[in-house]
């Protein structure tokens, strides 16, 4: 029997065309066999198929597919999704890197849109499926209406562990993102967490993915860094808390996979706004 279609929301903004790269380009390795960690099963669909199929209830149709690791069996899991095409990203060197792996495609967009359209840019990571379209509908309305570079996805966490951390200044407006790795003792304590949900201005995207560097503890490229160059250029940027704290369950092992499959199977808004 055929999967059925997602409930489709309406576009915040119809007029504006709507884009997103989904990272979908790692083993995972502790999840153990040799499958991409993207297309482990979870209440009964791969976990890349929940956010794509998120994406587009909030009307996101238009979804590129960073691959990498075994990109053949991703590519092969998702023919035939309407609106899905591939990037690859030939070495793991990071969540920047991967993002840049669409910068020709996102590159293609910009050149095909209206010359004064906006087009916003949701960035996602394919092992993510408590993604909820309400979320992401949430993010381009905000982006919208501040007409922004890019918002930061957030939320609220009593477990923050293993998270990027997000830093404000004492009145409370955004500064940057760290991740745990290069966070200090102080800023580990804070419990508003980057979820690796964001919407960028598709020309900024670009912008400040070329100017990323590597001075980090992992040694590698971080979309998380991006925000922090479009602020310092005066650029607007924020993160918004609208994130629930469900979205904040990740998969990088089996026991983790359990529980958002537990945790899908039971949630009644996981395929609607």
């Amino acid at each position: 029997m055929p999967e059925p279609t997602p409930q489709r929301m309406a576009a915040p903004h119809p007029a504006e065309p709507l884009l997103a790269v989904i990272m979908a380009a790692g083993r995972g390795t502790r999840m153990g066999g040799d499958l991409p960690k993207v297309l482990f099963e979870a209440a009964g669909k791969p976990l890349v198929r929940w956010v794509l199929d998120a994406l587009e209830a909030a009307g996101v149709t238009d979804r590129i597919v960073v691959v990498g690791y075994r990109a053949e069996l991703v590519e092969t899991a998702l023919a035939g999704m309407p609106g899905v095409s591939f990037a690859v990203q030939q070495e793991q060197r990071g969540t920047g890197d991967a993002v840049a792996a669409a910068a020709g495609l996102i590159a293609e967009r910009i050149a095909a849109a209206p010359p004064a359209a906006r087009l916003p840019v949701v960035v996602v990571c394919g092992d993510s499926p408590m993604l909820r379209p309400r979320s992401v509908a949430d993010l381009l309305r905000r982006f919208h209406e501040l007409h922004a570079d890019c918002l930061v996805g957030t939320a609220v966490t009593e477990d923050p562990r293993g998270l990027g951390r997000i830093v404000r200044d004492p009145r409370g407006r955004f500064v940057g993102i760290v991740e745990e790795k290069d966070a200090s003792s102080e800023q580990r304590s804070i419990r508003e967490v980057n979820m690796s949900t964001y919407v960028f201005e598709a020309r900024a995207l670009l912008e400040s993915l070329s100017r990323l560097g590597n001075a980090n503890a992992a040694g590698e490229y971080y979309i998380t860094d991006c925000p922090g160059l479009l602020l310092a250029d005066g650029r607007e940027v924020q993160a918004i808390d609208c994130l629930d704290r469900s979205e904040t369950l990740s998969v990088n092992t089996p026991e983790q996979l359990a529980a958002v499959a537990a945790a899908l199977a039971g949630r009644s808004d996981h395929s609607r706004p």
